[in-house]
Protein backbone atom coordinates (compact mmCIF):
# COMPACT_ATOMS: atom_id res chain seq x y z
CA UNK A 1 0.00 0.00 0.00
CA UNK A 2 1.30 3.49 -0.80
CA UNK A 3 2.34 5.69 2.11
CA UNK A 4 -0.72 7.57 3.40
CA UNK A 5 1.02 10.95 3.23
CA UNK A 6 2.02 10.29 -0.38
CA UNK A 7 -1.54 9.30 -1.32
CA UNK A 8 -2.94 12.48 0.25
CA UNK A 9 -0.26 14.57 -1.48
CA UNK A 10 -0.99 13.05 -4.90
CA UNK A 11 -4.72 13.53 -4.44
CA UNK A 12 -4.24 17.19 -3.53
CA UNK A 13 -1.92 17.89 -6.46
CA UNK A 14 -4.45 16.26 -8.80
CA UNK A 15 -6.84 19.06 -7.87
CA UNK A 16 -4.34 21.46 -9.42
CA UNK A 17 -3.17 19.46 -12.43
CA UNK A 18 -6.35 17.68 -13.48
CA UNK A 19 -6.03 14.25 -15.07
CA UNK A 20 -2.23 14.04 -14.72
CA UNK A 21 -1.73 11.54 -11.90
CA UNK A 22 1.16 9.75 -13.65
CA UNK A 23 3.10 12.98 -14.23
CA UNK A 24 2.47 14.08 -10.63
CA UNK A 25 3.76 10.79 -9.24
CA UNK A 26 6.83 10.96 -11.46
CA UNK A 27 7.57 14.53 -10.34
CA UNK A 28 7.21 13.50 -6.70
CA UNK A 29 9.46 10.49 -7.29
CA UNK A 30 12.14 12.89 -8.48
CA UNK A 31 11.77 15.03 -5.35
CA UNK A 32 11.76 12.02 -3.00
CA UNK A 33 14.95 10.83 -4.72
CA UNK A 34 16.54 14.23 -3.94
CA UNK A 35 16.75 15.06 -7.63
CA UNK A 36 16.20 18.20 -9.66
CA UNK A 37 13.43 18.19 -12.26
CA UNK A 38 13.37 19.60 -15.79
CA UNK A 39 9.95 20.08 -17.40
CA UNK A 40 9.83 20.75 -21.15
CA UNK A 41 6.48 21.66 -22.61
CA UNK A 42 4.55 24.29 -24.49
CA UNK A 43 3.58 27.42 -22.52
CA UNK A 44 0.37 27.17 -20.53
CA UNK A 45 0.53 23.47 -19.64
CA UNK A 46 0.60 23.93 -15.87
CA UNK A 47 4.34 23.73 -15.21
CA UNK A 48 4.36 26.72 -12.87
CA UNK A 49 1.15 25.66 -11.13
CA UNK A 50 2.59 22.21 -10.41
CA UNK A 51 5.80 23.55 -8.88
CA UNK A 52 3.96 26.10 -6.76
CA UNK A 53 1.46 23.48 -5.58
CA UNK A 54 4.25 21.05 -4.64
CA UNK A 55 6.04 23.73 -2.60
CA UNK A 56 2.84 24.64 -0.77
CA UNK A 57 1.87 21.01 -0.16
CA UNK A 58 5.33 20.18 1.24
CA UNK A 59 5.72 23.38 3.31
CA UNK A 60 8.80 24.46 1.38
CA UNK A 61 9.90 28.06 0.87
CA UNK A 62 9.45 28.86 -2.81
CA UNK A 63 10.80 31.31 -5.35
CA UNK A 64 9.99 31.63 -9.03
CA UNK A 65 12.85 33.07 -11.08
CA UNK A 66 11.93 34.20 -14.59
CA UNK A 67 14.94 33.62 -16.84
CA UNK A 68 15.51 36.15 -19.62
CA UNK A 69 18.25 36.77 -22.16
CA UNK A 70 19.61 39.80 -20.26
CA UNK A 71 19.72 38.12 -16.83
CA UNK A 72 23.09 37.96 -15.06
CA UNK A 73 24.36 35.35 -12.55
CA UNK A 74 24.22 37.97 -9.77
CA UNK A 75 20.47 38.30 -10.37
CA UNK A 76 20.17 34.69 -9.18
CA UNK A 77 22.96 34.18 -6.66
CA UNK A 78 23.19 37.61 -5.03
CA UNK A 79 25.86 40.28 -4.87
CA UNK A 80 28.37 41.75 -2.43
CA UNK A 81 27.92 45.49 -1.85
CA UNK A 82 30.32 47.70 0.06
CA UNK A 83 28.83 48.93 3.35
CA UNK A 84 30.36 52.23 4.45
CA UNK A 85 29.27 51.86 8.07
CA UNK A 86 30.87 48.45 8.42
CA UNK A 87 33.73 49.35 6.07
CA UNK A 88 33.47 46.01 4.29
CA UNK A 89 31.57 44.18 1.58
CA UNK A 90 28.28 42.66 2.71
CA UNK A 91 26.67 39.82 0.78
CA UNK A 92 23.04 40.31 -0.22
CA UNK A 93 21.51 36.89 -0.98
CA UNK A 94 19.72 36.40 -4.29
CA UNK A 95 16.45 34.57 -4.91
CA UNK A 96 18.19 31.17 -5.02
CA UNK A 97 18.15 30.98 -1.21
CA UNK A 98 14.84 29.10 -1.03
CA UNK A 99 14.08 25.42 -0.58
CA UNK A 100 12.32 25.06 -3.94
CA UNK A 101 13.31 27.16 -6.94
CA UNK A 102 11.31 27.40 -10.13
CA UNK A 103 13.78 28.32 -12.88
CA UNK A 104 11.13 29.39 -15.38
CA UNK A 105 12.09 29.20 -19.07
CA UNK A 106 15.69 28.41 -18.15
CA UNK A 107 16.74 28.08 -21.79
CA UNK A 108 15.91 31.72 -22.49
CA UNK A 109 18.91 32.81 -20.40
CA UNK A 110 22.46 32.95 -21.73
CA UNK A 111 24.82 30.00 -21.13
CA UNK A 112 26.75 32.08 -18.58
CA UNK A 113 23.60 32.62 -16.52
CA UNK A 114 22.51 29.00 -16.90
CA UNK A 115 25.88 27.85 -15.56
CA UNK A 116 25.38 29.85 -12.35
CA UNK A 117 23.09 27.02 -11.19
CA UNK A 118 25.67 24.24 -11.63
CA UNK A 119 27.33 24.47 -8.21
CA UNK A 120 24.00 25.02 -6.46
CA UNK A 121 22.43 21.93 -8.02
CA UNK A 122 25.44 19.66 -7.50
CA UNK A 123 26.67 20.75 -4.07
CA UNK A 124 23.78 22.74 -2.57
CA UNK A 125 26.00 25.77 -2.09
CA UNK A 126 27.10 28.80 -4.08
CA UNK A 127 30.35 30.73 -4.27
CA UNK A 128 30.40 34.50 -4.71
CA UNK A 129 33.62 36.54 -4.62
CA UNK A 130 35.50 33.60 -3.18
CA UNK A 131 33.06 33.08 -0.29
CA UNK A 132 30.93 29.92 -0.08
CA UNK A 133 27.35 30.08 1.17
CA UNK A 134 25.24 26.98 1.97
CA UNK A 135 21.75 26.74 0.51
CA UNK A 136 18.66 25.70 2.49
CA UNK A 137 18.02 22.04 3.18
CA UNK A 138 16.15 20.51 1.43
CA UNK A 139 16.96 22.28 -1.85
CA UNK A 140 15.36 21.55 -5.22
CA UNK A 141 15.42 23.15 -8.64
CA UNK A 142 12.42 22.66 -10.91
CA UNK A 143 13.31 24.16 -14.27
CA UNK A 144 10.97 24.67 -17.20
CA UNK A 145 12.06 25.10 -20.76
CA UNK A 146 10.31 25.78 -24.01
CA UNK A 147 10.86 23.37 -26.91
CA UNK A 148 14.24 24.10 -28.48
CA UNK A 149 12.74 24.88 -31.89
CA UNK A 150 11.08 27.99 -30.44
CA UNK A 151 12.83 31.31 -31.06
CA UNK A 152 15.03 32.97 -28.45
CA UNK A 153 16.26 29.81 -26.73
CA UNK A 154 19.78 28.69 -25.78
CA UNK A 155 20.18 24.88 -25.63
CA UNK A 156 21.24 23.61 -22.22
CA UNK A 157 24.77 22.13 -22.29
CA UNK A 158 25.33 18.48 -21.39
CA UNK A 159 26.83 19.42 -18.01
CA UNK A 160 23.66 21.30 -17.11
CA UNK A 161 21.31 18.59 -18.37
CA UNK A 162 23.19 16.00 -16.34
CA UNK A 163 22.32 17.88 -13.13
CA UNK A 164 18.62 17.14 -13.67
CA UNK A 165 17.63 13.70 -12.45
CA UNK A 166 14.50 13.64 -14.63
CA UNK A 167 13.10 15.41 -17.65
CA UNK A 168 9.32 15.36 -17.75
CA UNK A 169 6.62 16.51 -20.15
CA UNK A 170 3.12 17.24 -18.83
CA UNK A 171 1.32 17.19 -22.17
CA UNK A 172 -2.15 18.35 -23.15
CA UNK A 173 -5.00 17.50 -20.76
CA UNK A 174 -7.73 15.07 -21.70
CA UNK A 175 -11.00 16.54 -22.94
CA UNK A 176 -12.68 15.65 -19.63
CA UNK A 177 -9.92 17.30 -17.59
CA UNK A 178 -9.98 20.43 -19.75
CA UNK A 179 -13.77 20.61 -19.39
CA UNK A 180 -13.40 20.42 -15.60
CA UNK A 181 -10.73 23.12 -15.74
CA UNK A 182 -12.94 25.45 -17.76
CA UNK A 183 -15.73 24.91 -15.24
CA UNK A 184 -13.37 26.10 -12.51
CA UNK A 185 -12.81 22.78 -10.73
CA UNK A 186 -9.06 23.20 -10.27
CA UNK A 187 -8.41 24.30 -6.68
CA UNK A 188 -5.20 26.36 -6.71
CA UNK A 189 -5.85 30.06 -6.27
CA UNK A 190 -3.71 32.82 -4.79
CA UNK A 191 -6.47 33.58 -2.31
CA UNK A 192 -6.67 29.95 -1.12
CA UNK A 193 -3.20 28.35 -0.88
CA UNK A 194 -3.10 24.60 -0.57
CA UNK A 195 -2.83 23.14 2.94
CA UNK A 196 0.47 21.38 3.72
CA UNK A 197 0.51 17.58 3.51
CA UNK A 198 4.18 17.27 4.50
CA UNK A 199 6.82 19.38 6.16
CA UNK A 200 10.58 19.47 5.64
CA UNK A 201 11.14 16.79 8.31
CA UNK A 202 8.57 14.32 6.94
CA UNK A 203 9.91 14.96 3.43
CA UNK A 204 13.41 14.07 4.59
CA UNK A 205 12.05 10.92 6.23
CA UNK A 206 10.56 9.87 2.89
CA UNK A 207 13.89 10.56 1.20
CA UNK A 208 15.60 8.29 3.72
CA UNK A 209 13.02 5.56 3.05
CA UNK A 210 14.00 5.65 -0.62
CA UNK A 211 17.52 4.53 0.34
CA UNK A 212 16.03 1.57 2.24
CA UNK A 213 14.07 0.26 -0.77
CA UNK A 214 15.76 -2.99 -1.79
CA UNK A 215 17.11 -3.76 -5.25
CA UNK A 216 18.31 -7.27 -6.08
CA UNK A 217 21.60 -8.02 -7.80
CA UNK A 218 19.73 -9.09 -10.93
CA UNK A 219 17.87 -5.76 -10.97
CA UNK A 220 21.15 -3.84 -10.68
CA UNK A 221 22.63 -5.98 -13.48
CA UNK A 222 19.61 -4.98 -15.60
CA UNK A 223 20.39 -1.30 -15.03
CA UNK A 224 24.06 -1.88 -15.86
CA UNK A 225 23.06 -3.67 -19.07
CA UNK A 226 20.91 -0.70 -20.09
CA UNK A 227 23.78 1.68 -19.40
CA UNK A 228 26.25 -0.52 -21.30
CA UNK A 229 23.93 -0.62 -24.30
CA UNK A 230 23.69 3.20 -24.30
CA UNK A 231 27.48 3.38 -24.58
CA UNK A 232 27.50 1.11 -27.61
CA UNK A 233 25.02 3.11 -29.72
CA UNK A 234 26.43 5.51 -32.31
CA UNK A 235 23.33 7.72 -32.11
CA UNK A 236 23.56 8.20 -28.33
CA UNK A 237 25.80 9.85 -25.78
CA UNK A 238 26.70 7.02 -23.41
CA UNK A 239 25.26 7.24 -19.90
CA UNK A 240 27.70 8.17 -17.15
CA UNK A 241 28.11 6.49 -13.74
CA UNK A 242 26.17 9.44 -12.28
CA UNK A 243 23.29 8.51 -14.58
CA UNK A 244 23.49 4.88 -13.40
CA UNK A 245 23.09 6.02 -9.80
CA UNK A 246 20.20 8.30 -10.80
CA UNK A 247 18.39 5.42 -12.56
CA UNK A 248 18.64 3.20 -9.49
CA UNK A 249 17.59 5.89 -7.04
CA UNK A 250 14.69 7.07 -9.21
CA UNK A 251 13.51 3.47 -9.60
CA UNK A 252 13.61 3.03 -5.82
CA UNK A 253 11.64 6.24 -5.35
CA UNK A 254 9.04 5.19 -7.93
CA UNK A 255 8.69 1.83 -6.17
CA UNK A 256 8.06 3.64 -2.88
CA UNK A 257 5.42 5.87 -4.49
CA UNK A 258 3.77 2.69 -5.80
CA UNK A 259 3.72 1.27 -2.27
CA UNK A 260 6.47 -1.35 -2.57
CA UNK A 261 9.61 -1.98 -0.52
CA UNK A 262 11.53 -3.44 -3.46
CA UNK A 263 12.28 -2.52 -7.08
CA UNK A 264 10.98 -4.55 -10.02
CA UNK A 265 12.04 -4.24 -13.70
CA UNK A 266 8.81 -2.35 -14.50
CA UNK A 267 9.97 0.44 -12.16
CA UNK A 268 13.19 0.80 -14.13
CA UNK A 269 11.29 0.73 -17.43
CA UNK A 270 8.94 3.48 -16.22
CA UNK A 271 11.60 5.94 -15.12
CA UNK A 272 14.39 5.06 -17.58
CA UNK A 273 13.23 7.36 -20.43
CA UNK A 274 12.83 10.29 -18.02
CA UNK A 275 16.25 9.81 -16.43
CA UNK A 276 18.21 8.81 -19.52
CA UNK A 277 16.77 10.46 -22.63
CA UNK A 278 17.91 14.05 -21.98
CA UNK A 279 21.41 12.78 -21.17
CA UNK A 280 21.78 10.71 -24.36
CA UNK A 281 20.12 12.55 -27.21
CA UNK A 282 22.41 14.07 -29.85
CA UNK A 283 19.54 15.62 -31.81
CA UNK A 284 16.68 18.04 -31.18
CA UNK A 285 14.78 16.69 -34.19
CA UNK A 286 11.31 15.70 -33.01
CA UNK A 287 11.25 12.90 -35.61
CA UNK A 288 14.32 11.18 -34.11
CA UNK A 289 13.41 7.80 -32.54
CA UNK A 290 13.38 7.83 -28.75
CA UNK A 291 16.77 6.36 -27.86
CA UNK A 292 15.69 5.11 -24.45
CA UNK A 293 12.95 2.99 -26.02
CA UNK A 294 15.48 1.47 -28.43
CA UNK A 295 17.70 0.52 -25.48
CA UNK A 296 14.80 -0.93 -23.47
CA UNK A 297 13.78 -3.08 -26.42
CA UNK A 298 17.30 -4.53 -26.74
CA UNK A 299 17.88 -5.52 -23.12
CA UNK A 300 16.10 -8.44 -21.48
CA UNK A 301 15.17 -7.67 -17.86
CA UNK A 302 15.64 -11.34 -16.97
CA UNK A 303 19.42 -11.58 -16.84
Amino acid sequence: MPNENISILVEQLEQVLLGKQQQIKLALSCIFAEGHLLIEDQPGMGKTSLSQAMAQSMSLSYQRIQFTSDMLPADILGVSIFDKQQAKFVFHPGPIFKQMILADEINRASPKTQSSLLEAMAEKQITVDGETYPLPNPFFVIATQNPSEQSGTFPLPESQLDRFMMKLSIGYPSQEAEMAMLKGQEKLTKAQPLPPCLNALSLQELQQKVDNISASDSLIKYILALVKTSRELDEAIGLSPRASKAILKAAKSWAMVQGRQYVVPEDVQTIFPLVAEHRMSRSTNQNTPVISNIILSRVNPIL
